[in-house]
């Protein structure tokens, strides 16, 4: 027969604190969408992500879509000190999603930027015509 193993859940040991199972991130990042009169305006959180990292494109359907591909941090531990990683969680999973645009949106003018954490995307709207109403009536 095999001993029990008590645990005392009002003492943790000190490991609880770390679980070394992976953790997957399935979130997506934030997206902030702004309106004036002349663009929309799309923030997309991306924290640490540089503009190599980031995709912004019209697909064949005509919609946006806003791609940040991964990036694991890897770094080279130093054999000669004397301390080492007890869990690593630096990365950045992959993320893609495809809006579909306001039919107002001028599509050739797009204009996207990666600053401080926030990749924005600027959709120009098409400038409105001024519609004439005078008219030449032709009598029959």
């Amino acid at each position: 027969m095999l001993p029990a193993m008590f645990r005392n859940t009002w003492f943790p040991t000190v490991f609880d604190d770390f679980d070394f199972t992976p953790r997957a991130n399935t979130t997506a990042p934030a997206v902030n969408v702004m309106e004036n009169e002349s663009a929309y305006t799309m923030e997309v959180a991306a924290p640490g992500i540089k503009k190599e990292f980031c995709r912004v494109n019209i697909n064949e359907d005509g919609n946006l879509s806003v791609a940040i591909e991964n990036k694991w941090e890897h770094k080279e531990e130093d054999k000669q000190q004397k301390q080492h990683y007890l869990r690593r969680e630096f990365s950045y999973s992959n993320y893609q999603q495809n809006y579909t645009l306001p039919e107002d949106v001028d599509k050739e003018h797009i204009s996207a930027k990666v600053e401080n954490g926030v990749l924005t995307v600027v959709l120009p709207k098409f400038k409105k015509e001024e519609v004439k109403n005078a008219r030449t009536i032709e009598i029959s």
